[in-house]
């Protein structure tokens, strides 16, 4: 079965000639649909520049960049994306907020002005999956940062995207409220089959809901360890506690501390 995403040798700069600035350097990798990939690194390693290439928001400047087999060279409609700052806007309640990519992406933006109660409903489903039945007509300054980011994940998966793209979602939270999230997650990922790359700084979260770790370098970004996490699905916090996982964070994390 062929890989949904395949990166060969794949380099990128920001600039141009002898202005550009490299930002990853020969990175190969495959994600198969379904998978849920973290990367790790250093700060300014590139995670978030390998996102953004997947994504087709930034050009490939060498190697080759594939989804479905297809070459990519412009923005995906197939991809969802979160980020740290949960970017609602305050003047829309919760659930419109949510509705927000499907008034944006053809075809839904036909479709939602003349079902918007149908996709409305299916709104208000998303967020009851998370936990937010009963505040979908609240509006953002209502709602925790835990609550903010459910609903900004809500807004990343309301047009059903094939890849859901995350980029440090939870690193604003604290440690409970990060947890409950990593749980929220790891079932939205079950339940949907979705194809997940998140981009973390935190070991634990890494090891805690992906199939597969990548490790960067420093700038610019190599890949320079591929982790299979072999824990068993699905997870439940408890197994944080395990001497195997506490041994996968710890392999991580010397991976990463031995770059100078």
């Amino acid at each position: 079965m062929s890989a949904l995403v395949v990166l060969e040798e794949v380099s990128m700069a920001y600039g141009k000639g002898a202005q550009a600035v490299p930002a990853i350097e020969n990175v190969s990798l495959e994600i198969q649909k379904g998978e849920f990939i973290a990367v790790v690194g250093p700060s300014g390693c590139g995670k978030s520049s390998l996102m953004k290439l997947i994504s087709g928001l930034h050009p490939v400047s060498h190697g080759r960049l594939s989804v479905h087999g297809e070459l990519v060279s412009k923005p995906l409609k197939s991809v969802g994306m979160a980020f740290q700052n949960s970017n609602l806007l305050p003047w829309r309640t919760c659930v419109d907020n949510v509705l927000l990519p499907l008034e944006i992406v053809p075809p839904h933006r036909q479709k939602i002005r003349s079902d918007r109660p149908g996709y409305k409903r299916k709104a208000e489903e998303l967020l009851a999956s998370v936990g937010l039945k009963g505040f979908t007509e609240k509006f953002p300054w209502q709602l925790s940062g835990g609550m903010q980011q459910r609903a900004s994940i809500c807004r990343a998966l309301i047009h059903e995207p094939e890849i859901l793209m995350l980029d440090e979602p939870f690193g604003a939270l604290d440690a409970f409220t990060r947890e409950e999230l990593w749980c929220a997650l790891r079932d939205i990922h079950a339940a949907r089959g979705v194809t997940v790359m998140l981009v973390t700084h935190d070991l634990r979260e890494a090891v805690f809901l992906a199939d597969t770790v990548y490790v960067m370098s420093n700038r610019p970004g190599r890949v320079v360890k591929v982790c299979k996490v072999g824990l068993p699905r699905p997870r439940d916090l408890e197994v944080t506690y395990s001497n195997e996982f506490q041994e996968i964070v710890h392999e991580l994390r010397s991976m990463i501390g031995g770059q100078h």
